[in-house]
């Protein structure tokens, strides 16, 4: 007999992670060992610039620049590179990571200084939602949880569709059609 994989949803309702649920995840991260700089800031990452664990992964420090307070996200599946700002709680998680792994020229360092790999990454994040109660976790979530996050803040579609490195817009209008804002004049009480 042949296993198939269950289809997503019906293993969830839902393919992002609300806002609190990565406050959460964030703070499962960090209590998960000796690597849990490491694992919390790529969580913060990659929530808060859409990251692919693949861009994640290769994410080099020549792509970080401090001065500047940005970092410059190369994207993958045919997507549009992007420089975005970085913000204080990002710039003093990677410049305290920075510290921490002086050696390596990747952000997301293994034991031998080398990139993580997809794998790891999916573990690290599998783990820390079994730590934060969050079933079925997956990294990819976090990606999909930047877009319905700057959705529901009220940003431009198209800004959104840059800002994730969308080729083409219908990519990011699923975002759009599950602001909840959306709806918000509907009823009036």
């Amino acid at each position: 007999m042949e296993f198939r994989k269950p289809k997503n949803k019906d293993q969830r309702a839902r393919e992002h992670l609300l806002p609190n649920e990565v406050e959460r995840l964030i703070a499962a991260a960090q209590s998960m060992g000796r690597h849990s700089l490491r694992d919390s800031t790529l969580i913060l990452l990659s929530f808060r610039h859409g990251l692919r664990v693949g861009e994640a992964v290769a994410l080099t420090w020549d792509c970080v620049d401090f001065a500047g307070a940005s970092i410059y996200i190369s994207r993958l599946k045919n997507g549009k590179p992007a420089t975005h700002p970085l913000k204080g709680v990002e710039i003093q998680a990677l410049q305290r990571l920075q510290t921490e792994y002086p050696d390596s020229r990747y952000v997301f360092t293994n034991e031998r200084g080398g990139k993580l790999t997809t794998s790891a990454v999916r573990k690290i994040v599998t783990r820390a939602g079994e730590i934060a109660r969050i079933r079925n976790c997956h990294p990819h979530q976090l990606r999909h949880a930047c877009g319905y996050f700057l959705a529901s803040k009220g940003f431009d579609t198209r800004a959104i569709q840059d800002y994730l490195g969308h080729r083409s817009i219908l990519h990011t209008v699923r975002y759009t059609e599950l602001a909840p804002d959306r709806f918000k004049d509907f009823w009036q009480d």
